[in-house]
């Protein structure tokens, strides 16, 4: 089962029904898409936050998960954080590779508050309290903010590479402690 995490701010915790139209809200913006895969697209319906939240809900793994990231005090969804196995680069249907990711969108009107940050550093430490050894992002070239996101929380620049995704993309990873 996803786990609940607190930071002093924000609460993550497993998407819900109730989400759907604050996914259509955030996916369907070109700002916050236009780094995310190999040919970035805009969420088109609300029938596609629909499914999206599905495949949320549905990884329900100890120490995997795709959390809902909201306000500690008024509950309200600001995004979505990641820590799951990251699909490899190769023939579609992409298959998971044994590296997991973290990764994180956050909708605009939560950008530059530190949300990001906060969320992912709890996440981190979940990961490795869990027993991962290692974590690895990866951020479209161009994404300089995710990529102060990374550097933030303590991960290393290791170059472009294009071994995920079918994408290029700047590779950071951090060990367990």
């Amino acid at each position: 089962m996803t786990a609940h995490i607190t930071t002093d701010r924000l609460a993550l915790r497993p998407w819900e029904d109730s989400d759907v139209d604050f996914v259509y809200d955030l996916y369907s913006r070109w700002v916050v898409q236009r780094f995310i895969g190999a040919e970035p697209a805009v969420m088109a319906s609300r029938s596609e936050a629909v499914d999206r939240v599905e495949r949320f809900m549905a990884l329900d793994h100890p120490v995997h998960g795709i959390w809902a990231v909201t306000g500690k005090e008024d509950g309200l969804p600001v995004g979505t954080l990641l820590l799951k196995p990251i699909p490899a680069s190769g023939e579609e249907p992409l298959e998971p590779s044994s590296d997991v990711e973290i990764g994180w969108h956050f909708h605009p009107d939560h950008w530059g508050k530190g949300f990001a940050s906060e969320a992912a550093a709890a996440v981190l430490e979940h990961a490795f309290a869990s027993g991962l050894a290692q974590v690895v992002a990866v951020t479209n070239p161009a994404n300089a903010a995710s990529q102060s996101v990374c550097r933030r929380i303590g991960m290393e620049h290791q170059g472009r590479t294009k071994k995920y995704y079918n994408a290029e993309c700047e590779l950071f990873v951090i060990g367990a402690p």
